[in-house]
């Protein structure tokens, strides 16, 4: 458990909350017990709700694993009241760490985020975790510019996995952060005047704001690597059609020299057997007849 504090704001940061925590916060806050069983236990959805002493936030912040090279949520479990400001979250969030030990270092920064209400002091910490998923929003972009690059360059096949693991990041970005903007909005609507000040609401608003530019960044990053497969995936059944054309030209080349040999293996006297270019003869009929055989592909414009 991490606090600090700053007037009469306060901020208590849990990381992987457990029974402690339970107990904790039983005894020292007037928080209703399903709040406090709710931020303890793991939540797959979003909520908000209000209760007469506080209000419980689920959020789910988009996280990056390096090793899978994909996005997953964080969850981000919120109690407000009217003094506190309370998060507990399961997985390392860096930039809720980062913005907690600013806090820790600096009466001028404490000065400007704590120095109104824990409600205030929320505007800041979302308004912070989601902007900070612009460079990971222009990390995505930069790798699709990359994939496009390859593409054009003649490895559609590499890019197969690479465009699979794009999509996958994508994927997960946007179902992490879709359900945020319903949060959002219903703190903007709800009635929590006794903890969120209706001058709040203009902030609030401009949270949603944020959400719904990400959003669009993230719809245009899907539209263009969806688009970069399809391409790919052409180039790629070009390449293969332009291989398996060569393939069949050249068995159909081959074949009427099969066959003549072939015939002349069923003969017990094999013409111009005795002759002493007779081998060559042969070479030559052989030859002749692949030749013509091109001709008439390329007079019939097969090839």
């Amino acid at each position: 458990m991490k606090k600090i504090s700053f007037n009469n704001v306060h901020w208590i940061d849990f990381e992987n909350p457990d029974s402690s925590s339970t107990r904790y916060l039983q005894e020292n806050f007037n928080i209703h017990p399903l709040a406090i069983e709710e931020f303890v236990t793991p939540t797959i959805r979003p909520k908000a709700t209000v209760y007469p002493s506080c209000i419980f936030l689920t959020l789910h912040i988009p996280l990056y694993d390096t090793v899978e090279r994909t996005t997953y949520p964080g969850e981000l479990d919120i109690v407000i009241t009217k003094d506190y400001l309370i998060t507990g979250h399961d997985h390392k969030i860096f930039q809720l760490t980062s913005f907690f030990e600013k806090l820790q270092s600096s009466e001028g920064k404490k000065r400007i985020y704590m120095n109104a209400s824990p409600a205030h002091l929320l505007y800041y910490l979302v308004e912070t975790l989601l902007e900070s998923c612009f460079p990971r929003l222009d990390h995505i972009h930069k790798n699709i510019d990359i994939i496009e690059n390859h593409v054009f360059n003649g490895d559609e096949k590499e890019m197969v996995q690479e465009i699979s693991i794009a999509k996958r990041d994508i994927l997960n970005f946007r179902r992490a952060l879709k359900p945020q903007r319903s949060i959002l909005e219903s703190l903007v609507q709800m009635d929590t005047h006794h903890l969120v000040g209706k001058n709040l609401k203009d902030y609030y608003q401009n949270l949603v704001g944020i959400n719904i530019r990400l959003w669009s960044s993230l719809e245009s990053a899907k539209e263009t690597i969806e688009s970069l497969e399809e391409t790919n995936n052409s180039l790629l059944s070009n390449k293969l059609n332009m291989t398996m054309k060569v393939l069949t030209i050249f068995s159909a080349v081959m074949l009427p020299m099969t066959v003549y040999s072939n015939i002349l293996a069923m003969s017990a006297d094999i013409p111009f057997g005795s002759h002493p270019y007779g081998f060559w003869i042969h070479m030559g009929i052989m030859l002749a007849l692949s030749m013509l055989t091109i001709f008439l592909f390329k007079l019939n414009k097969w090839i």
